[in-house]
């Protein structure tokens, strides 16, 4: 073989090994990037087909949310609508009217042991703030009568009568009748269990012979004796003949 001939032939196979390595390293580098391909494939198949736990989580709680937001949503909804019911029957119910406990044309009719009956009239009348057994009265009339005895009657503004005891306190512009006789003074105190009623302070006795003035008077209201009792030595009793 000559050594052109030689020659050609390494060429040749140079030829062939380059070709054959292009060849080689080509498919190769196919083969992969396919499997690459194939492999990321099938793993986005598999994350496709898997379970998506965080999302279901996720989707859990958004629901709950949701549902606890709508929870609160409602209840406070139906705080508002009971907060605006109260306002509105607030709004609608009527103010009590504030209760008096004034009474008018008051009457009291009692009888004593001896048969003395004693009548109290007023135009009005409350209870005591103090005692619930006193009643304040208001333009006051008394009348004592007895089958045997001349009747006794009573005027005055304002007197304080004691159910429990029958007592009665009759006060300014007090005008006391019987007989023939009128007593005026400030106060005067009848205690119908004794039949005795003190008149004092500026107490004038006027009959048709005389006027008596002194500081304070005792009547039996069933005898019709009066005992004159002056209420300090200063205090002298002056009578005037008519």
């Amino acid at each position: 073989m000559s050594l052109k001939s030689l020659i050609q032939v390494i060429i040749i196979l140079i030829i062939i090994i380059i070709l054959g390595g292009v060849y080689f390293n080509y498919f190769a580098n196919n083969n992969k990037i396919s499997l690459e391909n194939n492999e990321k494939k099938f793993q986005t198949e598999i994350d496709t087909n898997k379970p998506k736990k965080k999302e279901t989580k996720n989707l859990s709680e958004e629901s709950s949310v949701k549902t606890e937001t709508n929870v609160n949503t409602e209840v406070k909804e139906v705080k508002e609508v009971k907060h605006e019911n109260v306002n509105l029957k607030k709004k609608i119910k009527p103010n009590k009217p504030k209760i008096d406990n004034v009474v008018k044309d008051i009457e009291y009719l009692t009888t004593d042991k001896n048969g003395n009956k004693y009548k109290i009239l007023a135009t009005s009348g409350r209870t005591n703030s103090e005692n619930k057994n006193i009643l304040d009265l208001n333009n006051v009339r008394g009348v004592i009568t007895s089958d045997e005895k001349s009747t006794v009657y009573i005027l005055s503004d304002f007197a304080e009568y004691n159910s429990s005891n029958l007592n009665s306190n009759f006060y300014q512009n007090v005008v006391i009748n019987y007989e023939d006789k009128e007593i005026t003074c400030d106060y005067l105190d009848v205690d119908m269990q004794t039949n005795i009623a003190i008149a004092y302070n500026n107490v004038v006795v006027t009959d048709p012979q005389s006027i008596m003035k002194a500081g304070k008077i005792i009547l039996n209201i069933e005898t019709k004796v009066i005992n004159i009792n002056p209420d300090n030595k200063k205090n002298k009793v002056t009578v005037t003949i008519n």
